[in-house]
């Protein structure tokens, strides 16, 4: 199984440091695509390779530290996705302010010339 550790091992590190990053940020601070899509494909990879490869049936230790970390990883992305939420609620509701502003502004602007 060691196809099996170093996916999970690789998963692991990077989902260590992307949900380090996601967590030192600011929770007004908006998560970007990129780092969301770098946490749905090291998912998904992992789940990939776990429903290919399946669990050894012996005790392989290593693999089995790399499953517990993986798990405590996924159980981290768990807690914090709340917070990614309301951040991406704030994010919506502040955009949705600014376009309409910009209609106001635009509207503002075509009577404007109007009545020059």
């Amino acid at each position: 199984m060691p196809a099996l550790f170093n996916l999970l091992h690789d998963t692991n590190r990077r989902l260590s440091f992307c949900l380090d990053n996601i967590s030192a940020k600011h929770q007004a601070e908006v998560v970007t695509p990129a780092q969301m899509s770098t946490l749905l494909s090291d998912l998904l990879a992992a789940g990939a390779g776990l429903r290919e490869q399946g669990l050894p049936a012996d005790n392989d230790r290593e693999l089995e530290s790399e499953l517990a970390e993986y798990r405590r990883q996924i159980e981290r992305l768990r807690d914090l996705l709340p917070s990614i939420h309301r951040a991406l609620l704030a994010e919506r509701a502040r955009i949705e302010a600014q376009r309409t502003r910009l209609q106001s502004a635009s509207e503002w602007m075509r009577a404007s010339r109007q009545t020059l």
